[in-house]
């Protein structure tokens, strides 16, 4: 039997230097295909209210497999080749599923 636990996804980006607007305009791009996908629950992208920008997603999908079909997605491949040159440091992803969560 598949997973049936909801799984969240913490991703955590931090621009190279120069390189916001763009690193912005590839992570808005891919709210509307991704919000699309049958498995996706919420695709929300926020940017972070310190001193150095950078930008958070927080991504909720109906269970493991359809983060696996997020992950094997054109849209997915081709955001992620693009990825590395718009970086300072690599993104930090942290998988979540719940533990004691409300709703």
């Amino acid at each position: 039997m598949p997973d049936q636990n909801p799984v969240t996804v913490i991703a955590r980006f931090t621009p190279a230097s120069g390189r916001t607007p763009e690193l912005r305009a590839l992570l808005e791009g891919m709210t509307a295909p991704t919000r699309a996908e049958p498995g996706c629950r919420s695709y929300d992208l926020y940017t972070t209210e310190t001193e150095a920008p950078g930008f958070v997603l927080l991504e909720r999908y109906q269970d493991s497999a359809a983060l696996a079909a997020h992950r094997a997605s054109d849209h997915y491949k081709a955001y992620r080749a693009q990825l590395p040159d718009l970086l300072a440091t690599p993104v930090e992803v942290s998988v979540l599923t719940p533990a004691n969560v409300s709703g």
